[in-house]
């Protein structure tokens, strides 16, 4: 009778780039023979996937990391706080292992380590490729239809309120032939949409001087525009995230409003693109681009090209040294750029940040009361924007099924980040989670709009 497998339990916290270094080590766990399992109990071993942002990730991660070793008591750990390993090993001095972010082979070696992994002679006699030269999916977090498509790591800016580069290194570009045959395989497996994140997704392919690789045929250099014009090949939904604002921006929107196969547009009309505030000194003491008349010119521009355009963006308030008239010009910023999806933090020390060096730090409650100005600004922009949205069809994508109500999207929402558009009629028309479908819109609120499916007389 053979031995049963070894079992892991996983614990996966932090953004959605943590989300994919989850989901290979995971695969590489399932391909060396070990299951997973969802409860501390039935772990041989426990591994954490932590985020060490912000200090509420990092109380969240230690929290995670102490649950763990409560419950289970054999627990490795890996991801951003991992780069803080002095702080985990003070707080939880028992854990098995530490390394940091897409470091996996440390990651396995831990669980070699603690668990052996069960031997198959047959098995072991084949030679194993690396998930990256494979080109199989691998284990998947997200629902079968939309899928994180990570093209790089790290990071070539040094904001001063970022510690990201100091956890991730450097910007790191995946090849662009290798990106376009994973999103294929994503695509033969049933993936409607793709969110493409990393770092700093318009910087792709500069460490590798914009490289060109072959694909289907063609050559595609590793560059962003080029990448999209490859993915506009799959007709798929392609959804852009953490766009940092360099002026080659421009040339993808044109791609917006093109159709591709399928009728699929080539590109999502669609830009996550962080511009954090809207003062020039206060840009300037980010290490930000300061250009702010000429962002609200680009924003005019990219609308005249694709009308339909959903801009997303994130702020910081209460930066150190912020004056009430700096927040005053961000505040008239988000009326003339009148965005689509904002999202905002009051600023809060992150250890090691450059920023927490800088001169006239804020009190709490005044982040806190001008944090609370800014969301009731956009709330009323952004519940202006929706309601407009009345009256028109929209194409969506169905997520989850919630009795007669169909939860979808549309192209101008994310998932888990933006809004839904709730679906009536979602069980009358039958429809199922990773279908494409027009709604008729026929309300909305500050988030969600709300419509049904028209059928034919």
């Amino acid at each position: 009778m053979s031995l049963a497998n070894p079992k892991v339990g996983f614990v996966s916290l932090g953004c959605p780039k943590a989300l994919v270094d989850s989901e290979r080590i995971l695969t590489q766990l399932r391909v060396e023979g070990y299951d997973i399992v969802q409860s501390y109990d039935a772990a041989d071993v426990v591994v954490v996937n932590t985020c060490g942002f912000i200090d509420s990730a990092v109380t969240e991660s230690l929290d995670a990391i102490g649950e763990a070793m409560a419950e289970n008591g054999k627990v490795i750990v890996t991801g951003c706080l991992g780069k803080r390993s002095e702080l985990i090993r003070e707080t939880h001095p028992d854990v098995l292992s530490i390394s940091g972010p897409q470091d996996y082979a440390s990651v396995m070696t831990a669980v070699h380590a603690a668990l052996p992994p069960k031997h198959d002679p047959f098995v072991d006699l084949v030679p194993r490729r690396a998930f990256e030269e494979s080109g199989d999916i691998g284990v998947k977090l997200t629902p079968k239809h939309y899928a994180y498509l990570k093209i790089s790591e790290g990071c070539n800016h040094r904001c001063s309120f970022c510690i990201i580069p100091s956890m991730r290194g450097d910007l790191v570009s995946r090849p662009v032939d290798q990106v376009l045959r994973e999103a294929e395989k994503l695509a033969m497996g049933g993936v409607k949409e793709l969110l493409v994140i990393s770092q700093d997704t318009s910087a792709y392919g500069v460490d590798v001087k914009y490289a060109a690789r072959e694909w289907r045929g063609r050559e595609y250099q590793t560059r962003m525009k080029a990448l999209c014009e490859g993915l506009g090949e799959l007709g798929l939904w392609t959804r852009l995230h953490y766009v940092y604002p360099y002026p080659h921006v421009d040339e993808i929107i044109p791609l917006m409003a093109q159709t591709g196969a399928n009728g699929m547009p080539v590109l999502l009309p669609y830009l996550d693109i962080p511009f954090q505030h809207a003062s020039p000194r206060v840009l300037k003491l980010m290490k930000r681009p300061g250009a702010v008349d000429k962002t609200l010119e680009r924003i005019q521009r990219w609308r005249g090209i694709a009308p339909d355009i959903t801009i997303r963006s994130t702020f910081i308030v209460g930066f150190p040294g912020e004056t009430e008239a700096e927040f005053e010009e961000l505040l008239d910023f988000l009326d003339e750029a009148q965005l689509d999806r904002v999202g905002a933090f009051a600023y809060s020390p992150v250890d090691g940040a450059a920023a927490n060096a800088l001169p006239d730090a804020l009190p709490e409650a005044v982040k806190q009361e001008r944090l609370a100005r800014f969301m009731e600004r956009q709330a009323d922009i952004s519940a202006a924007k929706l309601e407009a949205k009345i009256g028109s069809l929209q194409r969506c994508i169905v997520d989850a099924m919630d009795g007669e109500l169909a939860l979808a999207r549309s192209m101008g929402d994310a998932p888990e980040i933006d809004g839904l558009v709730q679906i009536q009629n979602g069980f009358e028309a039958g429809l199922k989670p990773g279908e494409f479908v027009d709604v008729r819109i026929m309300g909305s609120d500050e988030h969600d709009l709300y419509g049904e499916v028209e059928f034919e007389d």
